[in-house]
């Protein structure tokens, strides 16, 4: 899928997270539905990292445009290295590595410790990242127009913001896990949530996605999982522009309102 419909379907999933808790008694607060939909969004646009002319190559400049380069040339080396016979050749580590379970756990593990060790500057910074990368999803056609500088100026004020009202008392900061010392132990969540639902979309395309490696299925290290053929549709398609994207506004907005007690 393109990378609007991989960040609403990020948005979308996150709040369908929050109307479930909210259905089994275990509400979220309103700033953790809220800042995690938009770290969701912008997670949804991370496994594309491999890709040198995807919505994440452009979001930093040419920051992002050199790390998109090295992931593809690391995904592409560890496909080779762990391909087995079955695996076609490549030429490139697109929908590889990063398009994984184990890299989405990964990176989600990854980024709860950074908030955790790292402290409010390491919290405004993962935050600063995903509001970025939320805006480019979300306010796709705003962000091609406006300057680089514009969209970082709206990410980082987003960031100290929602940074601002998580911390006080009873917003989540300590949300789900509570212990001393494990605020924003969750921030890690929205991430592996957020890459995950990508590799679901685009195994729903006539690629598929080895969501699945490193387990082997049928004779292949790198098995494009998806469903029949006959469902499949290509990225950019009016399926996911007419159907998909509709589809999944409709449901962050019920999820939403559920999460928020509005609807039940």
């Amino acid at each position: 899928m393109m990378g609007p419909a991989h960040s609403l379907s990020g948005a979308a999933a996150w709040l369908g997270v929050g109307a479930a808790a909210t259905a089994a008694g275990h509400g979220m607060p309103w700033p953790v539905l809220v800042v995690g939909a938009l770290i969701c969004a912008g997670a949804a646009l991370a496994p594309d990292l491999d890709h040198r002319s995807a919505t994440i190559s452009r979001a930093f400049g040419p920051l992002s445009r050199i790390l998109c380069g090295i992931i593809d040339k690391l995904s592409y080396a560890v496909y080779k290295a762990t391909k087995k016979r079955g695996d076609p050749r490549r030429t490139g580590g697109h929908r590889t590595l990063t398009h994984t379970w184990l890299w989405a756990v990964a990176i989600g593990a990854g980024f709860s410790a950074l908030a955790v060790l790292g402290g409010r500057w390491a919290v405004l910074g993962i935050l600063f990242v995903h509001m970025v990368l939320a805006v480019e999803g979300l306010l796709w056609r705003a962000a091609r127009v406006s300057s680089d500088v514009l969209v970082w100026l709206l990410g980082a004020s987003s960031a100290w913001i929602l940074a601002g009202i998580l911390d006080e008392p009873g917003n989540g900061a300590g949300w789900l896990f509570t212990e001393p010392g494990q605020e924003y132990l969750w921030l890690g969540l929205p991430i592996v949530l957020g890459a995950l639902v990508h590799d679901i979309g685009d195994a729903l395309t006539v690629s598929g996605c080895p969501i699945l490696w490193p387990i082997p299925v049928g004779g292949k290290r790198w098995y494009p999982l998806g469903p029949p053929r006959f469902m499949r549709f290509r990225a950019g398609s009016w399926i996911e522009l007419k159907i998909l994207m509709p589809a999944f506004m409709l449901a962050g907005t019920a999820g939403g309102l559920t999460a928020m007690g509005v609807i039940g």
